[in-house]
């Protein structure tokens, strides 16, 4: 175990003076002292925001990292964009994004590290580099941050919303009016632990916004554009699900014996854009489709005939207005 002292010079917050002195910000240094990491004169702190004064001693117990079982990656990624700051991915349908104890396969975070992909430590050991998630079963746009600047000047955009996220899905039955907007609390539903619930006086703020792009040829299902506000656990499903709607090849979310089946969940992260975290240009990306999807969606909509409205600057100018 690594261990350093460092001496107060001037009176200051104990994480800004550990930020200067360590070199790593303010959000990783309040992460090390509430490991119970940090002593100010031989006693233990738990706070971030303890005053310091001139002269006290400040002692500091770095945890080794965890060394972990290397699993096999047997899955590939395309790569969509990467440079020093910032890696964009489409990521595949039945890949974990972080490692958990439920989980026991290779996830996207293994396969980072094995194509030596530096990545951001903010997030913490199980999370290099994820800025932001999706379902195992969705496919399609993420980014990942490459250092802890670009981690946090990309989480701030999620926060203020200047980060965009539009999906593709094939949902059942069809929505009745053109532009749906959804609101409503999610949280961990009470009655079954592997859902989320909307509604719930403990439940976060969400918000999703559903644009039509074409009817299915039996008048069944219909290909939709999904616009994310918010980024709750399944927001999309659940937020469909308060509508008796369903995305196909949901297994969670349409367990109706009537529910159409897929081999995959009809979801896809399709379109994402962002501020660069150094040039500060607005980048966009979009992701294929993979083919399971790609098959699925040709066979209920003939894909020749969907270019106009999977056009990426359709689909953004289809949700300019906030309803």
């Amino acid at each position: 175990m690594k261990i350093e002292e460092y001496i107060c010079e001037n009176p200051e917050r104990l994480d800004t003076f550990l930020a200067t002195q360590i070199g790593q910000t303010r959000s990783q240094i309040a992460a090390l002292i509430k490991s119970n990491s940090v002593w100010v004169d031989k006693k233990q702190v738990a706070r971030p925001g303890v005053k310091l004064k001139v002269g006290q001693n400040v002692r500091v117990e770095f945890p080794e990292a965890k060394v972990q079982k290397a699993l096999d990656v047997d899955f590939d990624v395309e790569i969509l964009y990467e440079d020093e700051d910032v890696l964009v991915i489409n990521k595949p349908s039945g890949v974990t994004v972080h490692p958990a104890p439920s989980v026991k396969e290779a996830t996207l975070v293994d396969w980072l590290k094995h194509k030596g992909v530096r990545l951001s430590t903010i997030s913490g050991e199980e999370r290099h580099g994820i800025v932001h998630r999706l379902d195992k079963g969705t496919s399609g746009t993420m980014v990942v941050a490459k250092n802890n600047d670009a981690h946090e000047f990309l989480s701030l955009q999620l926060q203020d919303k200047s980060m965009g996220r539009y999906y593709i899905a094939v949902i059942s039955p069809p929505l009745k009016d053109d532009i749906t907007v959804i609101e409503g609390n999610i949280g961990r539903s009470s009655h079954n632990r592997l859902k989320m619930a909307c509604g719930l006086e403990h439940g976060k703020p969400a918000k999703t916004m559903f644009k039509q792009l074409a009817l299915s040829a039996d008048e069944r299902s219909q290909l939709v554009a999904c616009k994310l506000f918010t980024g709750r656990t399944h927001q999309i499903r659940v937020h469909l699900e308060t509508i008796n709607r369903h995305i196909i090849g949901d297994h969670i979310y349409g367990l109706s014996p009537k529910v159409e089946k897929s081999e995959r969940i009809l979801l896809h992260a399709y379109l994402i854009y962002f501020v660069h975290p150094k040039s500060k240009e607005k980048m966009f990306f979009q992701a294929d489709f993979d083919t399971i999807m790609h098959d699925a969606i040709d066979k209920k909509f003939n894909l020749e005939s969907l270019n106009e409205v999977l056009d990426s600057e359709y689909i953004i100018n289809s949700f300019t207005v906030n309803p």
